[in-house]
């Protein structure tokens, strides 16, 4: 929930659920009826709360759908983006010659086993009567706007995570129609964030006993409402982003899709953005693999270790002592001794083996500024665009150290903070389609003077020893 007095905005938790997939009829499914039950039950929980409620926006995960009839009535409950059905129609899409790297050249998009394409094209392969009596398909938080407001559209952003749209023409592309057996009438009217698109219906404001609410959507797909929420503060200054988090996902905004060869080389993919803007991105393995060794210490040491005892033993090690490229295959999985999986990786490429919490831990926090670095300079290649401003959000920014080396290795300022931009960049589309606010630039701004924010000023002193390590760490990659 948020509230505005026309200077500042403050959020506020009213309501928290948990959300797990349903295992039925060996599928793997979203228990999407449960959870627009506890939506409900927010929206009932803030309404009490508060006495005017200007408006309502949803953003979810991407990549899920579900199909409907010709009279509006769900087919299926969707299925979940681990559903194996996925992972086994990509390698049939594969055989077929729709390797990833076609389906990025043909939509611009990121390109995963996940992705709604190949759960489409399981339902094709397997003579689905789903997708035989389908006339509109709803990502997931179409899904939970058509339940709110009985309206039926497709959300820009989400549908660019399907990987059916094409960023390039901004269209469905016709070519994996085609293939899928599907017609561009399965889709409904795309709409661009911050669009009204109705109302909270009256079978739902009577069963709740509320007022109606103007349902505005955000931009949907959760990373470009995350996006939405940085608080730039130099919008004239070429920026990156990085949240940081179990993921990181690192990138930029840009005026059109980047699609060539060395994108998708490089990792990095498009996806659409509020107010014509696209972004360019990439997801890195990030603080699970701390988060793995966390759970190994307090094991080892038979008593919980808190984050600020790891925050006080690592700057005590040696610097720049070993390496790990955290995208390594090795650091994806769980692990029950991920401080051994690192010094094994170190030693097998006859680096120093880190021993103990310190040690690991710097080799891994400096191993991830490195990357980050490393992502940088893929950006500027791919963009010709010299970055000058590092936008760090998320929880990592909790980590003080962490923000300043970034600073250091970059060469640039650091703006950390907030830790949660989702909801930030939620409300900022909420604000500009209901006229509290002109753009998003100006949501920024709010932003800014509306959460906490910390800067970091490189020391030039320290950027030679990061040079130098950095020469030492793409030996490894």
């Amino acid at each position: 929930m948020a509230e505005y007095d026309g200077r500042q905005f403050g959020l506020r938790v009213v309501h928290r659920f948990e959300n797990r997939p349903v295992f039925a009829g060996a599928r793997l499914y979203w228990y999407v009826l449960r959870l627009f039950s506890e939506l409900k039950e927010g929206i009932s929980i803030a309404q009490k709360n508060y006495n005017s409620i200007k408006s309502l926006g949803i953003d979810t995960w991407g990549a899920d759908f579900a199909l409907f009839d010709k009279n509006k009535k769900m087919l299926s409950n969707p299925h979940h983006y681990r559903d194996e059905a996925r992972a086994k129609a990509a390698a049939r899409m594969e055989k077929i010659g729709y390797t990833r790297e076609k389906l990025f050249m043909l939509t611009g998009g990121l390109v995963l086993d996940i992705m709604g394409i190949y759960n489409l094209y399981a339902l094709k392969f397997s003579n689905s009567d789903i997708l035989k009596i389908a006339d509109k398909f709803l990502m997931m938080p179409d899904i939970f706007n058509y339940f709110l407001t009985g309206n039926m559209f497709n959300e820009f952003t989400e549908a660019t995570t399907s990987i059916v749209y094409d960023l390039k023409s901004n269209t469905w592309n016709r070519e994996l129609l085609e293939l899928l057996g599907i017609t561009e009438e399965l889709f409904p009217e795309i709409v661009q964030p911050g669009t009204k698109i109705g109302s909270i219906q009256k079978s739902i404001t009577a069963e709740l006993d509320i007022r109606p609410i103007d349902v505005i959507v955000p931009a949907t797909h959760d990373t470009a409402s995350a996006v939405t929420g940085i608080p730039v503060v130099a919008e004239d200054k070429n920026w990156c982003f990085v949240s940081m988090g179990t993921w990181l996902v690192q990138g930029m905004e840009t005026e059109k899709p980047v699609v060539n060869k060395d994108t998708f080389l490089s990792g990095f993919a498009n996806e659409g953005g509020p107010e014509g803007k696209n972004l360019l991105s990439k997801n890195i393995n990030g603080l699970w693999v701390i988060q793995q060794c966390m759970e190994r210490w307090r094991k080892d040491a038979g008593r919980e270790i808190a984050w600020p005892e790891i925050d006080k033993l690592y700057p005590q090690a040696k610097a720049f002592d070993c390496f790990i490229d955290v995208d390594d295959p090795l650091f994806l999985p769980p692990s029950p001794d991920m401080p051994k999986v690192i010094a094994d990786y170190c030693k097998d490429r006859t680096q120093s083996i880190p021993t103990g919490i310190g040690p690991v831990a710097r080799c891994f926090y400096e191993s991830l500024v490195l990357k980050i670095r490393f992502n940088v300079t893929k950006l500027e290649a791919l963009t010709a665009e010299k970055i000058e401003l590092m936008q760090l959000v998320g929880g990592g920014t909790n980590n003080r150290l962490l923000c300043q080396w970034v600073a250091d290795a970059l060469g640039v300022e650091v703006i950390a903070g907030p830790t949660e931009t989702t909801a930030v960049g939620n409300l900022i589309m909420q604000m500009v389609g209901s006229k509290e606010i002109k753009d998003v630039e100006e949501g920024r701004q709010l932003c800014i003077s509306s959460t906490d924010i910390k800067r970091y000023l490189p020391e030039i002193s320290k950027k030679a020893k990061w040079d130098e390590a950095y020469s030492e760490y793409i030996k490894i990659l």
